[in-house]
């Protein structure tokens, strides 16, 4: 899923102990999955969000509500986890530290994610051909997201991470634009 924001170092630095120590039980995959449940919780339930990141409840009370939430319904780590997390007022953070764990994940599986901008949907078949240049150009497994964007006029958009390549029709008459009016100045 491509994410609006990146995490933060303190997310992330949550995420890095969490994810070790869900290697060490074996329960990658479980958390990673309690974590995508809890993110959709705080996005569909604005109001327990806003309680978890309030700073004027105490730790108490947030913590009894998150035990009685939570309790026996998740992995006793993830139990422990939101505890200390409650306990060090990052509660606010968890979305972001959620983020954190799926890049972890995919990082440590040898995926990648990757989103392409086109003119028109392509079909299964050509986005296939796409995760497997993208792939192998990587060394990566690809996680492709397809965007269709028809200003694009043709080609593609690919964003890996923080990197932008840009091989559409659009910018390629912009670029012969800008070239041949530079020339005609001179």
């Amino acid at each position: 899923m491509a994410k609006e924001v990146h995490p933060s170092s303190s997310a992330r630095a949550y995420a890095t102990a969490l994810i070790e120590l869900a290697n060490e039980r074996e329960l990658t995959q479980s958390i990673a999955d309690e974590l995508d449940g809890l993110r959709q919780v705080l996005a569909q339930i604005p109001t327990f969000r806003a309680f978890l990141a309030d700073p004027s409840i105490g730790e108490t009370e947030r913590s009894a509500v998150l035990k009685k939430v939570f309790a026996g319904k998740v992995q006793p780590l993830m139990e422990h986890f939101l505890a200390v997390v409650a306990a060090k007022g990052r509660l606010a953070q968890l979305s972001q530290i959620a983020d954190a764990y799926d890049d972890l994940l995919e990082e440590q599986q040898g995926k990648i994610e990757v989103d392409v901008t086109v003119a028109q949907k392509l079909t299964p078949d050509q986005l296939e051909q796409v995760r497997q240049k993208v792939s192998a150009a990587l060394n990566k497994d690809a996680v492709v997201h397809q965007y269709v964007d028809d200003s694009i006029i043709g080609g593609l958009i690919l964003r890996v991470q923080d990197k932008l390549i840009d091989a559409s029709v659009k910018t390629q008459i912009a670029a012969l634009r800008h070239h041949l009016l530079a020339a005609r100045q001179k």
